[in-house]
């Protein structure tokens, strides 16, 4: 019911907070995370890193959205107090370093108490800093930091904008330059022109022969000119932007996949000629040594020649004796279960004899024959009452059967007797 209860309040001021932005208006979302830039700005103008000891503390530079973002909200609670009490100091107030394992309402108390003491107004609940992050976290880091601003007597300047000087002659790229496609492009329909206005070869040398005589008697005009010099060059001056044909290299043309292949073949050979020294002198010194180590080896192989014989000796004496010890430890091994057999049979014959001796010794039995014996002289004796009151009621009944068939007998008598005197 507990969890049940803390999870709608937590949902309230969820749907509050939520209510609250959408009064404020669409961009008050976004309002914390422009506070934070702000915020990382001002602390790289007072030199953060250096003088709050971050590294000492073992925090990391903050990012754009640090105290904006839920990230780790313990390390944003630490890093929250760490740099509010370097700020409260750094604004001329004296703040002592909060540390790790302090008491997170105290802390935030006296930093609430000394943003007050700034002439700045504090309209929301101090548990909202214990996250470490959000707007409010947001608004008191903002704080300190223009006043710590003020008490190192930082001003705001208006930005200077640099001077840009115009060109003399702009020169439109589209008319000075001339691209590889559309050079290729004129050139292929010369080309064309050429093949389908074909003209005869008799016409051809009239015309170059006509066109000969003109260009002599030009020549033979122009052998003196009447052009100025300083014309000219302003002229030329003039015209020369526009007579330059710039061609734009294309990654994807054949020939600059050429002149690409030429240049790595020329860096290769140039390369491969430095490097084949370095190879040939490491071949070298690498077949040297090698030669070396098997010179030293040999020599060890026959200084040491009588104790690999020795170690061999040694080894196949090791192997039999490890084979002997196998064989007899086969043995032992079926002599010692024979003798835990015999031991359980002897286990077994000891257990019968102590039993057998026990009960030799023991006088229960005789007991319990005493008491049979009495028991059966006791019914024995039931056994004579009865048969004598079975006897007695035997005679019994004789007797009476006797006394009647007297009684018979001499009733049977008398009538006779009678009838004759009569």
């Amino acid at each position: 019911m507990a969890e049940e209860a803390a999870g709608g309040a937590r949902r309230g001021g969820e749907e509050l907070e939520a209510a609250v932005a959408a009064e404020r208006g669409p961009g008050a979302a976004y309002h914390m995370f422009a506070m934070m830039e702000d915020l990382l700005e001002k602390l790289k103008l007072l030199n953060y890193e250096e003088e709050a000891a971050l590294r000492r503390h073992h925090l990391r530079p903050l990012s754009r959205h640090y105290f904006a973002l839920p990230i780790n909200p313990g390390e944003q609670f630490y890093m929250f107090c760490t740099l509010a009490a370097w700020l409260i100091t750094k604004a001329g107030h004296p703040f002592e370093q909060p540390q790790e394992y302090d008491d997170p309402n105290a802390t935030i108390s006296n930093i609430l108490s000394e943003l007050r003491s700034f002439g700045r107004s504090v309209d929301f609940p101090p548990s909202k800093l214990k996250a470490g992050y959000g707007e409010q976290a947001c608004y008191v880091l903002d704080c300190l930091a223009e006043e710590a601003l003020k008490h190192t007597d930082f001003s705001w300047k208006r930005p200077a904008y640099p001077t840009e000087e115009l060109e003399e002659e702009a020169i439109t790229e589209d008319d000075a330059e001339l691209t590889l496609n559309k050079l290729e492009e004129e050139i292929e329909e010369e080309e064309t022109d050429n093949e389908e206005n074909f003209i005869d070869l008799n016409v051809l040398k009239a015309q170059t022969y006509r066109s000969d005589m003109n260009e002599s008697t030009k020549q033979e005009e122009i052998l003196e000119s009447t052009t100025d010099a300083a014309e000219w060059n302003l002229e030329v001056e003039r015209v020369l932007p526009q007579l330059k044909v710039t061609i734009r290299t294309d990654n994807k043309d054949w020939r600059i996949h050429i002149d690409q292949m030429h240049q790595h073949k020329d860096g290769i050979e140039s390369a491969l000629k430095e490097t084949r020294g370095y190879l040939d002198k490491l071949h070298n010194e690498i077949s040297r040594t090698l030669e070396k180590v098997n010179s030293r080896e040999k020599y060890l192989n026959n200084q040491l020649e009588h104790l690999v014989q020795e170690y061999r000796t040694a080894q196949a004496q090791l192997s039999e004796a490890k084979e002997k010890y196998q064989q007899g430890s086969g043995g032992v091994t079926e002599r010692t279960r024979t003798l835990s057999e015999i031991t359980e049979v002897l286990e077994k014959v000891k257990q019968e004899m102590e039993e057998k001796g026990s009960s030799m010794t023991d006088g229960a039995p005789l007991v319990k024959i005493k008491q049979a014996l009495t028991k059966l002289k006791q019914e024995t004796v039931q056994m004579d009452i009865r048969i004598g009151v079975v006897e007695h009621t035997l005679l019994q009944s004789k007797l009476k059967e006797k006394s009647n068939m007297t009684r018979d007998m001499h009733a049977t008598m008398i009538p006779e007797t009678t009838i004759g005197a009569y």
